[in-house]
């Protein structure tokens, strides 16, 4: 089995956030500007709810970070892969040497270049941006550079002018591991999690190990947006059988598409200005892969979530003023529409009790699904205890243990991998559900990650170590000599009674047969404590990992039932404000003076003309992302 690679994700912070619609198509920029008119009507009607929920909004649109983490094993021609995307030495490349920490590259007009340094502050740990030469970023991220140990450096951050980084993209070059099944795998997992879409980069030299299919099938679980790289297509003469292979593994894992590229020639083609050299290349298919279907497709999910935010918020403001407008106008019909009014309140009142169908749901739910991990992961881990236990049971545990320790942990990583990407499933599954019964309209679901691996295992214990069982000649002559004196005594005192002395051939042929037995039955006495000594090792080994991954998923699906009951909550203490403002109104209206009613028409018809454009605009935008993505 070939190692796979193991990515970390790394937090940064954008230097200059702009709207991502001023470089990545029509429309996007009318989308931001619309978002500002309706953050101007809810503040000037009071609505600080409203106000602070399109914040949140605008805040998706401006963030320009599209995240494309690129992993593999190593030296297979990731950071090189991330250079010829760019046509920019971006990322440290040796032939001998691989990356250390992940390096993210994305767009600014000036070149620069930043590593991420983190401080443990007691319990508390901070991450410090300090900008560096571009030229020396070898020495912080690859393997070969004089870091500073005493600088614990989690990462680096490139930002270049590119054409292709302007719409948003930014390129994560993840450092390789020795397997993808390995602890470490974990921390690819929540790499994945946070990331738009995944390159996983695989040369064509051999084709896909078990390692490689495996963490496909884990990030096409995780990720939206899965894409296969066959690297070093101008080395490998026979690249294209090895293509059609891994062609024949993608279809057995799912729909992922696949691109031989060849990362010399495309530099190569960069230098010489030659076309035709760089679409035998092979970027050019990658490239708008990159633009079409991951740059675009997070464009659209954010143009979608946007449109839905400014319809909400434009119904919630119509409501008051209109059912006040109606109850000025009409006022023959104000009782009727107080009481409709006060209904409908009452629904809202009963969204937000714990007693709602929405909230049964989502704590019925949480309570399943916290039985049902927890008898996953055990079930799950007792495979593994089983199967090494019958490893140990075929022979000597002790000269195999680093063997055996190192597979238990890899055994023991896939699992608990596993069980995070089952229950991040079932997370997202359930928040579906409770939307469902919040509000058939209600299409938004709250972000909910609970796949994030990393750093999972560190509170478990490493696999105690396992004596070996190796004597020494000293040892095995003690043994074989007081089995002996036994055989040696019997015999010599049967014999002494013809003749013979204590001490004679014969009793010391017995004592070498006793001794020679003697020997073995210890050597298997000592066989069987050190395999049940290894068994026990084991066991309590999976029992720690049981004891801290259970805890962990606990925690994190106690996190999805707060994160869901918040997000939910929020959207009906908005919905009881409208309705509670729109029941105020009617009254107050009811009240109003004829000398005051004429001018409080015209201010309402005056704010409601305002929402109305504002809702005229929505469906205009909605047909430009049509456009756009056709």
């Amino acid at each position: 089995m070939n190692p796979t690679a193991r990515p970390t994700a790394i937090a940064t912070t954008p230097p200059s956030p702009q709207p991502r619609g001023s470089d990545s198509g029509p429309g996007a920029f009318d989308l931001v500007t619309l978002v500002e008119k309706a953050r101007g009507l809810s503040r000037s009607l009071g609505r600080a709810d409203l106000v602070k929920r399109l914040e949140q909004t605008r805040s998706r649109l401006v963030d320009p970070h599209v995240r494309v983490i690129i992993v593999g094993q190593f030296k297979q021609g990731k950071s090189k892969l991330v250079n010829a995307l760019i046509n920019a030495p971006a990322c440290p490349v040796d032939d001998d040497v691989a990356t250390s920490v992940p390096t993210s590259v994305g767009y600014a007009q000036e070149a620069s270049a930043v590593v991420l340094v983190r401080h443990e502050n007691g319990p508390d740990a901070s991450i410090e941006r300090i900008p560096i030469p571009l030229e020396s970023l070898a020495e912080y991220v690859s393997e070969r550079g004089s870091r500073d140990d005493e600088r614990d450096i989690v990462g680096a951050e490139v930002l270049l002018p590119r054409e292709l980084l302007k719409g948003g993209l930014r390129l994560i070059d993840s450092p390789g591991v020795g397997g993808l099944e390995s602890t470490r795998s974990l921390s690819t997992l929540a790499a994945l999690s946070t990331a738009h879409a995944v390159l996983l980069v695989s040369d064509a030299s051999q084709e896909y190990t078990e390692p490689e299919v495996q963490f496909l099938r884990h990030a096409m679980r995780i990720s939206p947006n899965v894409a296969a790289v066959l690297s070093k297509t101008d080395i490998y003469p026979e690249w294209r059988q090895i293509e059609q292979i891994d062609r024949t593994h993608l279809g057995d894992v799912g729909e992922v598409p696949i691109f031989a590229v060849s990362s010399d020639l495309r530099m190569l083609a960069a230098g010489q200005q030659d076309r035709d050299l760089n679409e035998e290349s092979g970027f050019p298919a990658l490239i708008a892969h990159l633009k079409r279907d991951v740059v675009g497709q997070a464009e659209t999910i954010n143009r979608r979530a946007a449109v839905h935010d400014l319809g909400s918020v434009v119904d919630q403001l119509s409501m008051s003023l209109q059912t006040e407008l109606n109850a000025l106008l009409h006022p023959e019909d104000t009782p009727r529409l107080i009481a409709q009014l006060e209904e409908a309140k009452s629904r809202a009142d009963e969204f937000r009790s714990r007693s709602s169908r929405w909230q049964v749901t989502l704590s019925d739910g949480i309570a399943d699904l916290i039985s049902d991990t927890e008898h996953d992961l055990r079930d799950r881990l007792r495979k593994v205890q089983r199967e090494a236990e019958s490893s140990i049971e075929e022979g000597d545990p002790g000269p195999i243990w680093d063997q055996i320790a190192e597979w238990l942990d890899e055994r023991v990583s896939a699992a608990v991998a596993e069980t995070f990407v089952w229950t991040n499933e079932r997370s997202q599954w359930l928040a579906e559900q409770v939307a469902v019964e919040f509000s058939e309209g209600e299409s938004a679901i709250p972000l909910i990650d609970v796949a994030d691996t990393e750093g999972l295992l560190d509170p478990v214990e490493q696999l105690q170590s396992l004596d070996e069982g190796r004597l020494g000649a000293a040892e095995k002559i003690y043994i074989g000599v007081r089995g002996s004196y036994g055989g040696v005594l019997m015999v010599g005192l049967a014999t002494s009674l013809i003749g013979l002395s204590l001490v004679n051939p014969l009793s010391l042929l017995a004592g070498v047969i006793v001794g020679r037995r003697a020997y073995r039955e210890d050597m298997s006495s000592r066989l069987t404590r050190r395999q049940l000594e290894a068994k026990n090792l084991v066991r309590r080994h999976i029992e720690d990992v049981v004891f801290q991954v259970g805890k962990q998923l606990k925690d994190r699906l106690r996190f999805v039932q707060r994160v869901a009951r918040d997000h939910f909550g929020t959207l009906a203490d908005q919905l009881h404000r409208s309705l509670s403002d729109a029941v105020l109104a009617t009254k107050q209206a009811a009240a109003t003076y004829t000398a005051d009613r004429d001018g409080r028409v015209r201010e309402l018809q005056l704010q409601l003309r305002r929402i109305e454009a504002l809702r005229d605009e929505i469906p205009e935008l909605l047909a430009l992302d049509a456009k756009a993505s056709r």
